[in-house]
C-alpha cells in the first residue's frame, strides 16, 4: 500500500433517485483510494455504477439524481459542499474527465484549437493569448496530433474518431491536472486506434505526473495500464487489489466470472464461461449480497441472500466483498473444469461441406459529389473481393473502421448494388438480379446488426417481430415462434413483451431468432456482440456456435474484436481499404501472420494477462486510414508500414500464397511470425515499434 497520502479519497458514497415506486440507490457506500502516480483500473458490466461514481467525484450528477451521503476528499480537501464556482475552478483544474463519446463532449460549431483555449483561459487567466495559442499548439502536438497550428483552426467533424479522443485528451490536461478520469476513452475506436490512444494517455500522464481512474469493461487494457483495480457491481465495491493478485488471484465470483468470460487471442477454448442472468435493476436491488441471483458460490446459502458482505480484506492489501471470499479460488477451479470441457464437433465438416457462399472478384464503387468543381469523384468501398464460407463454417472478416467490411456485407445481402463481380449463393449468381427475382434468395440471407435496439421495432410485441418475416412470406405458424424462442434460451413468457423490457444480450438473442425465423443458409453477423459487456457476449457467442453446430449454418462474422473472431471463427479474412490483405485459417493468421498490417492488427490486442501484456512489445501504427478517395499509390498499406520500400510505391501487391497452403497475403516483404524491425524504432520505455 503506498505511504503517501491518497490524491482522491471516496468514502461511503451514496447516490439516490427518487422514482414512482419510490427511492432508488444507484450507488451503497462505495469508499476507494486513488494515490500519486498510480492508475485505478475501475471495471464492471453496465449499469455497475462505474459512471456515476465518477460523475459524482466531478460534481456533474443532475436532478434527480442526488448525492444523499458520503465524502470526496481531493488532495486533503473535501469537495461535496463546494459552492459552484468553487467546484468550477477544481474541475478541469485539479481534475478532469475524459468522456467516452468526444463527438457529444466537442461542440461542432467550435473549432478544436478554440474549445482547449477556453479550457485555459478559464483557469490561467494572466496567460496572454500568444501564449494560450502556443499552449494549444504544444498539447495538440504531446498527443500525437500532426500539422498541429492548422488541425487547431479544424472543426470536430473533420477530425476522425482517434483524433477527436486525443483532441479530448489535450482538453484534459491543459491545466496540468492532478487527476485524470478517463471514461471508457477507447470503447468506439478500433485496436489499433485504442492502442494510439493509450499511448497517448500514458505520455500524457508522464508529462504532466497525473494520477488516472481508468473506468473500462475491458480487462484486456486494465491490465496493461492500471496498477490496482476495483470492481464493482450493484453499486458497491465488490473486490480490490493490485492488478496482478486480482487476476492470478481472484477472490470475489463476479471477478472469477469476469475473467473467464473474454475470449482470449493467445488460448482457444470451446465454450466461454458466462455469468448467468443480468445486472439487477437498482429499483429491484436484491437483499443481502446483491451478486446472490447470479453467483454459483453462494447459491442457497442464507447469509448471501440476508446479510450483505462487507468489504474485508482476505490477504495483505486483497479487499472482498463476499462472505466466502476464502473458498473462491477452489470454487474458480471447479468452474474451469467445466469451461474446458469439449462439446462433440458439428457432423458436418467445412472442409468437406459444400460452399453456401462464394464471391468472385466484388467491387463495389460509389459516387461521391464534389466539395469544389464539376462532377463526382468514385470512391471505391470494395475492391476485388474473393472468397468463399461452406456449410457449417465462420468466416471471421477483419480491419479498422471504414475499410469496407459492412458495406461488403451489405452488397452480399443485395442492400446495396454490386458495381462488378459475382455473389453466388448455392451457385446462383444474385448480382444484377431484379428485386422480384432476388426475393425468394433472401430467405436463404439474413443478418443481425450491431444494435439490437435499432434493429427492433419497439411497438411489437417479441412474438410480432419474430413473426413478422414468417408472415411476409407466408409461413407463419404459432409453435414456430415457441420454438424459436427455445432455440434461442427466451422463455415463452417474452414473446408478449416489449424490446424495451429486455436487456442488450437478450434483445440480441430475439434479432437471432428473426434471423433464423425462415431457416437460411447463411447469416450475417455485423458486430453482433461488441456492444456487449463480456458477460453477456460470453452467453450470445456460445448461443451462436451450439446454434452452427444444431442447424449447420454458415456465418459471416464482421467485428473488429479480434479476439472474438479467434474464438468463433474457422477461417479469417483482413481487410484495409477495401481490399482483403491477408486470409487463412485461424491458425494461420493468429500464429503466424504474414502481412505487417495484420502483425500490427494482433499485437494491439490488449491481454488480460498482467505478466504477458506488460513484457511483449506492441506495434502502434501511426495515422488513420487513407483517404478512400485519394489511395496511395501502390500497396494501399505502405503510408503506414514499418516494411515499406520503394517498390511499395510502385507496384500494388497481389493477393498470393506466400507461405503455407491456404495462407495468402498481399504484401511484397510477406513474412510470418513476429515481424523483424530496426532497432531504433523500438521505444525501450513503451516497448511499442513505431510503423
Amino acid at each position: 500500500m503506498p505511504t503517501e497520502p491518497a490524491i482522491l479519497s471516496v468514502r461511503n458514497l451514496v447516490v439516490d433517485v427518487p422514482s414512482a415506486k419510490g427511492t432508488t440507490r444507484l450507488l451503497d457506500g462505495v469508499s476507494l483510494d486513488v494515490y500519486p502516480n498510480e492508475v485505478l483500473g475501475l471495471v464492471g458490466e453496465s449499469g455497475s455504477g462505474k459512471s456515476i461514481t465518477m460523475l459524482a467525484v466531478m460534481g456533474l450528477l443532475e436532478a434527480p439524481v442526488r448525492l444523499t451521503s458520503g465524502e470526496i476528499w481531493l488532495r486533503g480537501r473535501n469537495i461535496v459542499d463546494l459552492p459552484f464556482n468553487d467546484m468550477r475552478a477544481v474541475r478541469g483544474r485539479e481534475m478532469s474527465m475524459i468522456f467516452q463519446d468526444p463527438m457529444t463532449s466537442l461542440n461542432p460549431v467550435l473549432r478544436i484549437g478554440g474549445q482547449i483555449a477556453e479550457i485555459i483561459e478559464l483557469h490561467q487567466p494572466s496567460l496572454s493569448s500568444r501564449q494560450v495559442k502556443d499552449r494549444v499548439i504544444e498539447l495538440l502536438e504531446l498527443v500525437g496530433i500532426p500539422d498541429a497550428a492548422r488541425r487547431a483552426r479544424q472543426y470536430p467533424n473533420e477530425f476522425s474518431g482517434g483524433m477527436r479522443q486525443r483532441a479530448m485528451i489535450a482538453m484534459a490536461i491543459a491545466n496540468d491536472p492532478a487527476l485524470l478520469i478517463a471514461d471508457e476513452p477507447t470503447t468506439a475506436l478500433d485496436v489499433t486506434i485504442q492502442a494510439q490512444v493509450m499511448e497517448v494517455l500514458a505520455t500524457a500522464r508522464a508529462r504532466t505526473g497525473a494520477t488516472m481512474i481508468l473506468i473500462t469493461h475491458d480487462l484486456g487494457l486494465v491490465a496493461e495500464a492500471a496498477n490496482r483495480i476495483a470492481v464493482m457491481y450493484g453499486g458497491r465495491i465488490v473486490e480490490e487489489s493490485a492488478i496482478q493478485t486480482v487476476f492470478h488471484r481472484p477472490r470475489h465470483p463476479y471477478t472469477v466470472g469476469l475473467l473467464a468470460s473474454l475470449p482470449r487471442v493467445t488460448a482457444q477454448r470451446d465454450k466461454l464461461f458466462s455469468i448467468p442472468g443480468q445486472v439487477p435493476d437498482m429499483a429491484q436491488r436484491p437483499g443481502g449480497c446483491v451478486f446472490h441471483p447470479r453467483c454459483g458460490l453462494g447459491k442457497d446459502r442464507p447469509d448471501c441472500r440476508t446479510i450483505v458482505p462487507p468489504l474485508r480484506p482476505v490477504e495483505t492489501s486483497h479487499l472482498s466483498a463476499c462472505h466466502y471470499a476464502e473458498e473462491t479460488p477452489e470454487w474458480a477451479r471447479r468452474e474451469g473444469a467445466v469451461v474446458e470441457q469439449i462439446i462433440a464437433p458439428s457432423a458436418v465438416s467445412p472442409v468437406e461441406a459444400t460452399v453456401t457462399l462464394r464471391v468472385d472478384d466484388l467491387y463495389k464503387d460509389f459516387k461521391v459529389r464534389r466539395a469544389r468543381g464539376w462532377g463526382k469523384d468514385i470512391l471505391r468501398a470494395v475492391g476485388g473481393i474473393s472468397f468463399d464460407i461452406r456449410q457449417g463454417e465462420t468466416l471471421g472478416l477483419v480491419g479498422e473502421s471504414g475499410c469496407g467490411k459492412s458495406t461488403l456485407g451489405r452488397v452480399i445481402l443485395g442492400l446495396h448494388d454490386a458495381t462488378e463481380g459475382a455473389v453466388l449463393l448455392k451457385g446462383k449468381n444474385l448480382v444484377g438480379m431484379s428485386a422480384r427475382a432476388l426475393r425468394p434468395w433472401r430467405r436463404e440471407m439474413q443478418v443481425v446488426f450491431q444494435d439490437p435496439y435499432a434493429s427492433l421495432d419497439p411497438r411489437m410485441t417479441i412474438a410480432e417481430i419474430i413473426a413478422e418475416p414468417l408472415r411476409i412470406n407466408s409461413a407463419y405458424h404459432p409453435e414456430r415462434i415457441t420454438e424459436l424462442l427455445g432455440q434461442v434460451g427466451l422463455s415463452v413468457e417474452a414473446a408478449g413483451r416489449r424490446p424495451a423490457q429486455f436487456s442488450g444480450g437478450q434483445r440480441q438473442r430475439v434479432a437471432i431468432a428473426r434471423a433464423l425465423a425462415l431457416r437460411p443458409e447463411l447469416i450475417v453477423l455485423d458486430e453482433a456482440v461488441s456492444a456487449l459487456d463480456v458477460s453477456i457476449q460470453a452467453q450470445v457467442i456460445n448461443l451462436l456456435k451450439q446454434l452452427q453446430r444444431d442447424l449447420g449454418l454458415a456465418y459471416l462474422f464482421i467485428s473488429h474484436d479480434l479476439s472474438v473472431v479467434r474464438h468463433i471463427s474457422d477461417r479469417v479474412a483482413v481487410m484495409y481499404l477495401g481490399k482483403i490483405v491477408e486470409t487463412g485459417t485461424r491458425e494461420q493468421v493468429f500464429d503466424a501472420p504474414c502481412h505487417p498490417y495484420t502483425q500490427a492488427l494482433l499485437s494491439a490486442i490488449p491481454n488480460p494477462d498482467p505478466n504477458d501484456a506488460r513484457s511483449r512489445r506492441r506495434i502502434i501504427l501511426k495515422g488513420d486510414l487513407p483517404n478512400p478517395l485519394r489511395p496511395p499509390s501502390g500497396c494501399t498499406f505502405r503510408t503506414r508500414c514499418f516494411k515499406a520500400q520503394s517498390i511499395c510505391a510502385v507496384e500494388e501487391p497481389q493477393l498470393l500464397q506466400r507461405t503455407e497452403a491456404g495462407h495468402l497475403s498481399a504484401c511484397h516483404f510477406a513474412t510470418p511470425g513476429v515481424p523483424e524491425v530496426p532497432a531504433n524504432t523500438i521505444d525501450p520505455a513503451a516497448q511499442t515499434v513505431t510503423a
